[in-house]
């Protein structure tokens, strides 16, 4: 396992993204446009997505339970400066994606995988956060072929085995856990107390995230994600995690970096459980370092 370490002030990468970032190199030309969301039409479902365009190799986000493609404002730029096509996509119960009435809710995986069918990428790089981990994670499982990368970050990875089940109980105690509120949850204090435009920021894009028709039942996994089927992940693979985030703390991080072999990890020491949002630069430099590679 190579590890990446954020010190208490900061980490400088030694990898420079000069001289290619596995990304098809482009000429020179004036700054494109913002990107403009579209939907797109699947069985039973309408996704809302937002895709930088170009012909770069493509970079596939998806968000957290507290949030929607909007969250991915920092990381979609820097991809498309770097070369790849960034696309974020609104699952669907968030933010702008809808569900047809009488609709099965299905499978996140599933609708990932038709989205990508449709939008017929080549391999392509998968970058989750959080409950965007998870589904992440379950894809990869069911269709390693298509994946050139894994980012995992700040995920408890959706795992079943009851003795994970158990440390998940005595991490996160439940009514209590859940009645906190969500910036407190998901932000670390740190963050909080340093940037109240930034928290500020977030809490919006959060509460603009949550969904005017929920869905009927929750998505299910398409598999049984165990510590032996984590084992079986041959794509390479980075994991995040904050040293604040009070969902997936260092100790947790590595019980799933000792069973996916092989894979880079990053640990930030005062950050929360959104390492994307609270550490952008950090959490992008190490993000464009690990994708140049594959």
């Amino acid at each position: 396992m190579t590890g990446l370490r954020a010190s208490a002030l900061g980490l400088a990468m030694a990898a420079s993204l000069a001289g290619g970032n596995g990304a098809r190199a482009q000429a020179p030309a004036p700054a494109p446009a913002e990107p403009q969301g579209t939907y797109a039409r699947l069985p039973g479902r309408r996704l809302w997505y937002v895709d930088t365009g170009g012909t770069g190799t493509p970079v596939v986000l998806l968000h957290a339970a507290s949030g929607s493609s909007a969250m991915w404002e920092r990381q979609l730029p820097a991809l498309r400066a770097a070369g790849y096509r960034g696309i974020a996509y609104d699952r669907v119960g968030w933010g702008r994606s809808e569900l047809d009435p009488g609709a099965d809710p299905g499978s996140a995986s599933d609708d990932l995988d038709a989205l990508v069918i449709l939008l017929r990428l080549d391999r392509f790089h998968l970058v989750g956060t959080a409950a965007g981990a998870i589904v992440a994670i379950d894809y990869t499982l069911s269709h390693p072929e298509r994946l050139r990368s894994l980012t995992a970050a700040n995920t408890i990875g959706g795992v079943q085995d009851a003795d994970y089940q158990a440390l998940g109980r005595r991490l996160r105690p439940s009514p209590q856990f859940d009645a906190l509120p969500v910036d407190v949850r998901e932000l670390g204090p740190s963050y909080r107390a340093a940037n109240p435009d930034g928290t500020a920021r977030w809490l919006a894009l959060s509460q603009q995230s949550r969904s005017a028709r929920p869905l009927p039942a929750a998505q299910t996994p398409r598999n049984r994600v165990t510590w032996g089927r984590l084992e079986s992940i041959r794509v390479p693979a980075l994991l995040v995690t904050g040293g604040a985030d009070l969902y997936a703390p260092p100790p947790v991080l590595r019980l799933f970096a000792a069973r996916m072999k092989g894979a880079e990890t990053l640990v930030v020491p005062e950050a929360g459980h959104s390492v994307f949002w609270e550490e952008t630069d950090l959490f992008n430099r190490t993000l464009l370092t690990f994708l140049a590679r594959y």
